[in-house]
């Protein structure tokens, strides 16, 4: 038995120095690892195999993630790109519209330069359904506010006449309510200029869609939407030329005679603060009567044949 294994232990031992010599030998003549990590290396290709395409795949991944990173680094700078440009948008839009108030405002300086005014602010506005109002901060007792005065924008645009006036405010009713009523011209500024004539006034169906109606209109008038409605001063009640609004739409009557168009005021009411009241006007007809300015009445010579009332005697009898 100790043969045997002494046998076998010699025959390992010769076997193991072999594979060492063939190993040393191939690492100094091939400069190779031997045929033993060959082997190995054989058996953990595949494992190598993978982990490279595992290496790869989390590389395309992180170049994927990169570029995802980066497109959407891209991606914000042009979403501030954008917003900056709608802001430039807005604030160009927003002076185009002030450039168009102030020239508004110069030709409306230009065209009345004899008009007279009382600066007010809006207070509160009416919460009857039924009446479309405001109530500014002047009275009788401090400013020169009469009844039937018009009531403006600082650009000329009619807004509303006063129909009240108490000590330290005052009522005025809008061009949207049912009792206003207007002459005016549409599409210019003066019967030369404009198309023909017609006549604003409040209407309770299209109240409260901000919307006032141009009724009565001329026959031959081509009133086409856009067109812009101004007062034409006739009756004295209203100055001329102050601005209404600009007409929206046209509708036969439901008689089936005539027809009437819609108009939108050329602001916005409930955005409005600051008024204008205009408390002098001239007129180029001499028997007009500006509203609440007695002193502008036109001075009548009227002859009066006065009468005496004839006498009678009577007896009286006991």
């Amino acid at each position: 038995m100790k043969a045997l294994i002494s046998k076998r232990s010699i025959v390992i031992a010769s076997i193991s120095v072999l594979i060492a010599l063939i190993a040393i030998i191939s690492v100094n003549a091939f400069n190779t690892t031997g045929p033993v990590t060959g082997a190995a290396n054989i058996i953990t290709r595949p494992v190598r195999g993978i982990v490279t395409e595992i290496a790869h795949a989390f590389g395309n991944i992180y170049a994927a993630i990169y570029r995802y990173d980066e497109l959407d680094r891209q991606n914000e700078q042009l979403l501030q790109t954008i917003a900056q440009l709608q802001r430039d948008a807005h604030d160009a839009i927003a002076l185009a519209e002030e450039n168009e108030r102030f020239r508004e405002l110069l030709q409306f300086r230009e065209r009345h330069g004899d008009f007279a005014h009382e600066p007010a602010v809006i207070q509160r506005w009416s919460s009857d359904n039924f009446v479309d109002s405001f109530v500014i901060n002047r009275g009788y007792m401090n400013s020169n506010i009469r009844v039937n005065m018009s009531v403006t924008t600082e650009f000329g645009v009619l807004i509303g006449q006063v129909s009240y006036v108490g000590a330290t405010t005052s009522t005025v009713r809008t061009i949207l309510d049912t009792t206003f009523a207007a002459a005016v011209f549409v599409g210019g500024y003066t019967a030369d200029e404009s198309d023909g004539t017609a006549t604003a006034r409040g209407d309770f169906a299209h109240m409260r869609s901000g919307l006032l109606v141009l009724d009565h209109i001329d026959d031959d008038l081509t009133a086409l939407p856009g067109s812009r409605v101004v007062t034409s001063g006739v009756g004295g009640m209203f100055p001329p030329g102050l601005t209404i609004g600009y007409i929206v739409e046209k509708f036969p009557h439901a008689s089936g005679i005539g027809r009437f168009a819609t108009i939108r005021p050329m602001r916005d009411l409930a955005t409005i603060q600051n008024v204008f009241v205009i408390i002098d006007f001239e007129v180029d007809d001499p028997t007009v009567v500006i509203p609440g300015i007695i002193d502008s009445a036109p001075d009548i010579d009227i002859d009066v044949d006065i009468v005496e009332p004839e006498t009678y005697d009577f007896d009286y009898y006991d």
